[in-house]
């Protein structure tokens, strides 16, 4: 039976108040009873043995016990579990987590990371700096890019930030003279390099002015939404998830850059993630920006449309979200039931109006207590660890108040021993992507995010790479980058390993390194050299099919291709 709010109050004064002395009137006599302590009071007859049935006239009504809770705002908790489990299946979904279908067949560390940052990304990121690079046409170093050096350039930056070098100045990383590094400058000159770095782009630059006006995000938003579309394509995470924001450093002019004093990164940007909490898999992102203008990407209710946009790729799919206390309320938990299918555990923050004070007060609560409300689809618990200092968490996915009476587990519910295990995977990312991070610093935050994809591309592959190759080939995460820097280096290497107009000290070791015979195009389109042959500075883009040397057509012969295969014979 559910008290309305006004009964409870009456309830609680009945309480307090001390009853003076009844009494029962008899046929026969008036008899004085004492104050009830008991259930009810004998009378004459049953003292007598006359009879052993007791009339309602002849009980005095039991001391009323409460037994339910009641919020700030009215909201009732049941003291006591529900004698009914509830009927939703939480977790007993079929959820088949691990590699799907799309991605088992990638064995290596290349090929697992070209799942996540696939050609057709890497494609836009060409075409947009090719057509940005037509700006400094006339400069010695504005040549156009392609793939194969793209994939070098972020070779390159794994490479840094598996030496913990990223945030080294240039002119260190391609010191030639014993430290630097040497696959540095096999594989690009310094001024290449730093090229690069200022000219990468993500979007179209030309047509940035009108779509920033409709999507703050315009400069990365295509990238960020191929990057998501690639993680959700090759992998199934497990049961359970944890939604947390993630922190990028960047101390430059970003209309949402927020300052966190107690953070390792006190100014930065926050990145909301999606990230399994058994393989550490980020499957969904959200870049955080505040005041979006009205468009596709305009949000009324910023932690409502976060939470909503995460989970898109597992609605329905009966999975639990692990959260703090920044995103945790008794609506979001509702209505992740209600509306999506997907249960919920999280803190929540003491000044919430559905809270009853029994759950917030500590004053006289010994340590290691636990105090547990009831609804029909949510148990909430407060758990005091020492005097003075509670935690409360709210679940849709548990229904009982199971406690841990080992000497060893404190009396922690298991609510709270659940959210303690799942709610830090995104903690673990974000420290996954610090230790080997391949930021360099700028003052452009589309290459702040470009920096953070990079970082989460390294651990999503290397999960893939696990899974693919079993965990009895699985590396260090180290080791793993070193390899992908590698293999993403070596095509520009043997590309450059045929150059005869390079440094000296630079032919020999790129010709040993790149086995002295390329296996791929030679050079980028339109890069265009001097003619090995003549005196005069006549630059061509023809060379060579034998020596690869650049040479012009004064100085060259025709041969057909029949003619040209019987010399090679």
């Amino acid at each position: 039976m559910a008290f309305l709010p006004e009964q409870m109050n009456l309830l609680r004064l009945l309480e307090d108040v001390s009853t003076d002395s009844d009494s029962i009137e008899d046929e026969s006599e008036e008899e004085t009873h004492e104050p009830f302590e008991l259930e009810y009071t004998e009378t004459d007859t049953e003292q007598s043995g006359e009879s052993d049935v007791i009339s309602d006239d002849e009980c005095i009504p039991k001391k009323p016990k409460i037994e339910f809770l009641i919020g700030k705002d009215g909201t009732i908790w049941n003291r006591n579990q529900p004698a009914v489990f509830r009927s939703w299946p939480s977790n007993n979904s079929d959820c088949f987590p691990g590699v799907n279908i799309f991605a088992k067949h990638s064995k290596t560390a290349s090929e697992c990371w070209s799942l996540i940052f696939s050609d057709n990304l890497l494609k836009i990121i060409e075409d947009n700096t090719n057509f940005y690079i037509r700006k400094f046409s006339g400069k010695n170093l504005a040549k156009y890019t392609d793939l194969i050096e793209i994939k070098a350039f972020i070779g390159l930056l794994y490479l840094a930030g598996c030496h913990k070098n990223s945030r080294l100045n240039m002119k260190e990383l391609f010191n030639r003279n014993g430290l630097g590094i040497e696959r540095f400058w096999l594989t690009m000159s310094k001024d290449r390099f730093y090229f690069l770095l200022k000219t990468l782009q993500f979007d179209y630059f030309y047509t940035r002015e009108n779509r920033i006006k409709i999507d703050t995000l315009a400069p990365v938003r295509q990238l960020l939404k191929l990057f998501v579309e690639n993680c959700q394509k090759c992998f199934n995470v497990s049961k359970y998830v944890t939604i947390d924001e993630k922190t990028e450093a960047f101390h430059e002019g970003y209309t949402s850059k927020y300052h966190k004093p107690k953070n390792p990164n006190k100014h930065g940007v926050k990145i909301f993630a999606l990230v399994d909490a058994k393989t550490r898999y980020t499957l969904n992102l959200e870049v955080y920006k505040a005041n979006q203008p009205n468009g596709p990407s305009y949000a009324t209710d910023g932690k409502l449309s976060i939470i909503t946009n995460l989970i898109e790729p597992i609605s329905g799919t009966g999975r639990n979200i692990t959260c703090d206390n920044w995103f945790t309320s008794i609506s979001l938990i509702k209505t992740l039931l209600r509306d999506h299918g997907l249960t919920c555990v999280g803190s929540i923050r003491k000044y919430k109006g559905e809270l009853p004070l029994e759950l917030i007060n500590t004053k006289s609560r010994p340590s290691t207590s636990s105090v547990f409300g009831f609804q029909k689809d949510m148990t909430i618990v407060s758990y005091v660890p020492k005097t003075g200092k509670n935690v409360i968490v709210a679940s849709s996915f548990h229904h009982d108040n199971t406690v841990d009476l080992s000497p060893e587990g404190k009396n922690v519910p298991e609510i709270i021993a659940f959210y303690n295990s799942t709610k830090g995977s995104v903690n673990v990312v974000d420290d996954l992507c610090e230790t080997y991070d391949v930021a360099r610093n700028t003052h452009r935050w589309p290459m702040m995010i470009f920096y953070a994809l990079l970082n989460i591309a390294g651990i999503n592959s290397q999960i893939l790479h696990t899974c693919n190759n079993g965990e009895t080939k699985q590396m260090a995460r180290r080791s793993f980058l070193k390899e992908l820097a590698i293999s993403l280096t070596d095509k520009e290497i043997k590309r450059r390993g045929v150059l005869t107009n390079i440094v000296p000290e630079i032919k020999p070791v790129r010709q040993e390194v790149a086995e002295k015979h390329a296996t791929v195009d030679q050079f980028p389109p339109g890069i265009r050299k001097k003619c090995f042959k003549c005196n005069i500075n006549r630059k061509t883009r023809f060379f060579c099919d034998m020596c690869r040397r650049f040479i012009c057509l004064e100085h060259s012969q025709y041969l057909c291709s029949d003619c040209y295969t019987s010399t090679k014979e």
